[in-house]
C-alpha cells in the first residue's frame, strides 16, 4: 500500500459527505439508535445462505474505519467452506475446554453464567460465514522494508465495530468469538507472523427458534455511560 518515496502530506478538498441540519442530525441519530438496538449476539443459525457479495460489501465498509497514521492494520479472512469451518470449530473448542475446565478462573466463569456459554461452539459450523479478523502489527513498503503500525488494537477494534454494524444493517446476525490464543489460524490461512488473529465473527441468518440470554437485553442507561462537560 505504501511507497517509501511517496509519503507526504497532500491536502485535497473534503470529498462527498453528509451535511444535515440540526433537526436532521437528531432524526438520523435517533433512527440509527433504533436500528442498532435491535442488534443481537446470536448463537443459533439457520441454513439460509448468505451471498459472498454481501460479506464482501460489509468487509469493504469495515475497511473505511479510521486508523493510526491511516495504516489500516487489519486483514479479514471470510470462510464459507464447511471443512475449514469444522477445523476452526475443533481447534476453538479445544481451547475453550481448557478455559471452562478452570483456565479462565472462577471469577470470569461466574461472570459468564448469565450468558449461558460453554465449550460447545456449533455456531462456528452452522453460520454460513466466519470472518477471521487479523491485526497487523507491522507492514512493508514496496521495497520490502518493514514499517511499524500504530494504535493497532484501537484501529482494529474500530474496524470490527464497523463490520458488526454493517452486517446488522444487511439484516444478518453475528457472534464474536475471541478465544486466546488463536495462533492456529495463521497457519490455516497462511497469514504472516506480523498478524495476530483477534476475533472470529460468525455471520448469517438467525434460526427460527433462536434464543438469546435475557441479561443481554439489559443495557446501562445513558446517565451511567455519559458525562457531559459543556
Amino acid at each position: 500500500m505504501f511507497s517509501r518515496d511517496k509519503i507526504k502530506y497532500e491536502p485535497i478538498d473534503l470529498p462527498d459527505h453528509l451535511d444535515y441540519s440540526a433537526v436532521q442530525s437528531l432524526e438520523e441519530a435517533r433512527a440509527f439508535y433504533e436500528r442498532m438496538k435491535r442488534r443481537h449476539t446470536v448463537r443459533d443459525y439457520s441454513s439460509e445462505p448468505v451471498s459472498r457479495e454481501v460479506i464482501e460489501e460489509c468487509i469493504r465498509t469495515a475497511g473505511t474505519a479510521p486508523s493510526g497514521a491511516n495504516h489500516q492494520p487489519w486483514h479479514f479472512v471470510a470462510i464459507s467452506d464447511p471443512g475449514l469451518k469444522k477445523k476452526i470449530r475443533g481447534a476453538a473448542e479445544e481451547e475453550e475446554r481448557q478455559f471452562y475446565d478452570g483456565g479462565g478462573g472462577d471469577e470470569w466463569l461466574k461472570a459468564l453464567e448469565p450468558i449461558g456459554t460453554n465449550d460447545n461452539k456449533p455456531h462456528l459450523e452452522d453460520a454460513p460465514w466466519l470472518i477471521v479478523v487479523f491485526a497487523q502489527r507491522w507492514g512493508y513498503f514496496e521495497d520490502g522494508t518493514r514499517f511499524k503500525n500504530y494504535y493497532v488494537p484501537e484501529s482494529t477494534g474500530i474496524a470490527c465495530g464497523f463490520l458488526l454494524a454493517a452486517l446488522h444493517h444487511a439484516g444478518l446476525v453475528t457472534l464474536t468469538h475471541t478465544p486466546n490464543p488463536m495462533k492456529f489460524l495463521n497457519g490455516m490461512f497462511d497469514r504472516p507472523d506480523s498478524e495476530k488473529p483477534i476475533m472470529i465473527v460468525a455471520a448469517g441468518h438467525a434460526a427460527k427458534d433462536a434464543k438469546v440470554p435475557a441479561v443481554a437485553k439489559i443495557k446501562k442507561p445513558l446517565e451511567d455511560i455519559l458525562t457531559i462537560a459543556d
